[in-house]
């Protein structure tokens, strides 16, 4: 007959705690570096870039009007230069970001 998952793990702990086994170092013990936070940001602008991707392919397929449509829309808003030009910070700087790291991590 087997044993329940709860059992299992009092067991585990006991026998851990029995052996006076080091536990494994958690991850705020870890001093950041360079290299830790570019392969995070490469992830994160990975993931960033796959769902920009998908959102704008499904809204290309469901959306009724044409792209020319929904450009003179957003030119209709009369956005503030500041605006526009952080818009095109946040959709290049991920693109730019991964690619370079990218080429980084080939060479």
């Amino acid at each position: 007959m087997g044993t329940t998952a709860k059992e299992e793990m009092a067991r585990f702990w006991e026998k851990n705690t029995k052996s006076n086994r080091p536990l494994s170092p958690h991850v705020t013990i870890y001093k950041w570096s360079l290299p830790m936070a570019m392969s995070i940001t490469h992830r994160g602008t990975g993931v960033a870039l796959s769902l920009g991707v998908s959102f704008f392919g499904l809204a290309a397929l469901l959306l009724p009007e044409q792209f020319p449509h929904y450009l003179a829309m957003v030119k209709s808003l009369s956005l503030g230069p500041a605006l526009i030009y952080s818009a095109k910070f946040a959709l290049a700087f991920p693109f730019s970001y991964h690619t370079w790291n990218g080429i980084r991590h080939l060479v």
